[in-house]
């Protein structure tokens, strides 16, 4: 039997999560939301992704709080209109699909917020433009040249601490299966744990521990309000010389099975543009080995996975336990479908679509009846 559509159970202090398969929509910015509030877009986004044919879905980087925002069009859960905004959506694409499980990131954007969105250039918006002032671990910008963000105080980082608490009991009060924290891509969790970006000098910065301490407090806190699966995304290496280290991942992961985390979703690179990134398939795999290995966490690969056999090949190495892939989605909204139909496996599908596939690949939706007339 096929890996990639045997089941698997995350378990949790509110039980166990059962996936149906392995594969995973990773989580995917859209920019499409009004003063942090999910839309129609996202009603449609949600809907069709949740029809894919995959395990488990992840909603895209959710902010914490509107400075927390990559964007002004980011998703946000920090304020009873936020909340009423995704729950309504996400009540209204479950209906509309089959149940999948359904795991949200919440993030903080740190020195990186308060940028254009993508498709106008993505750049740090100036004040006088819809841009805000930015925060971060150190008076460190992401890029030479612009307006250095300000250091967080003590208070300031209780108060995105809480924050982050805050998002998780909206989450767990919408129904949310699980909690993805954004350790990864340069956004603030990271900002802490690389030497490029945290320059501090109290016992937030300096050594490896001390880098590690704001994302191990934030962890435990949101452990202790959220009774559904908690994992991380994490960049495993920064790909730069005294940057971030696939080592140093390895003992956060360590640490962060030891305060209840359930999963690692291993990605990598962001905190700067001086980044020496190898890209090419699989190429983050090989750390995802690494931290499965020595840690015992379940972890999800990324990155350039595209092909049915790919991902197959890469869970029969057991060099992760699941598959994520976010762009190859968007491109082919059945990625799920047309991988059963490569390896023999099944997905349920809503009734309306069964009659998309000839009669002799029906066995991908398992035993189907369709009517005659």
């Amino acid at each position: 039997m096929s890996l990639l559509f045997t089941p698997l159970e995350l378990s949790s202090p509110r039980g166990s999560l059962k996936l149906s398969n392995r594969i995973v929509v990773a989580p995917m910015c859209q920019y499409s939301a009004e003063n942090g509030e999910a839309g129609d877009w996202h009603l449609m986004h949600w809907g069709n992704l949740l029809n894919s044919g995959a395990g488990l879905f992840i909603i895209e980087a959710t902010a914490i709080s509107p400075e927390a925002r990559i964007t002004p069009r980011c998703l946000g859960l920090w304020d009873d209109r936020t909340h009423a905004a995704l729950a309504d959506k996400l009540t209204r694409a479950r209906a509309l699909a089959p149940t999948v499980p359904i795991i949200i990131q919440l993030a903080h954007a740190g020195r990186k917020s308060s940028s254009a969105v993508p498709w106008d250039g993505g750049q740090l918006l100036e004040l006088e433009k819809g841009g805000w002032h930015t925060k971060g671990p150190s008076c460190v910008p992401h890029l030479e040249g612009e307006r250095d963000p300000q250091e967080l105080t003590a208070d300031e980082l209780q108060k995105v601490l809480h924050d982050f608490v805050e998002a998780a009991k909206r989450a767990e009060a919408i129904g949310i299966d699980g909690i993805e924290l954004h350790g990864a891509h340069g956004y603030l969790l990271h900002q802490f744990l690389s030497p490029i970006s945290n320059h501090r000098d109290d016992h937030y910065g300096g050594s490896s521990e001390n880098r590690m301490r704001f994302v191990l407090e934030v962890f435990s806190a949101v452990r202790k309000v959220f009774s559904g699966v908690l994992g991380i995304r994490l960049s495993a290496s920064d790909w730069i010389d005294g940057g971030w280290t696939a080592e140093e991942s390895i003992e956060l992961a360590k640490k962060l099975k030891a305060s209840g985390a359930d999963f690692i979703h291993v990605s990598s690179g962001g905190i700067s543009p001086k980044q020496q990134i190898k890209i090419g398939p699989n190429y983050q795999v090989h750390f995802s080995k690494k931290i499965k290995a020595a840690s015992g966490l379940t972890t999800i690969a990324v990155g350039l996975i595209t092909d049915p056999h790919q991902a197959e090949a890469i869970l029969q190495e057991g060099d992760a336990d699941l598959i994520g892939m976010a762009r190859a989605f968007l491109f082919r909204p059945r990625w799920g479908w047309e991988a059963a139909a490569v390896l023999q496996g099944q997905v349920t599908a809503s009734a309306q679509y069964w009659r998309c596939l000839p009669k002799e690949a029906q066995s991908v939706f398992g035993q189907v009846k369709l009517g005659q007339r």
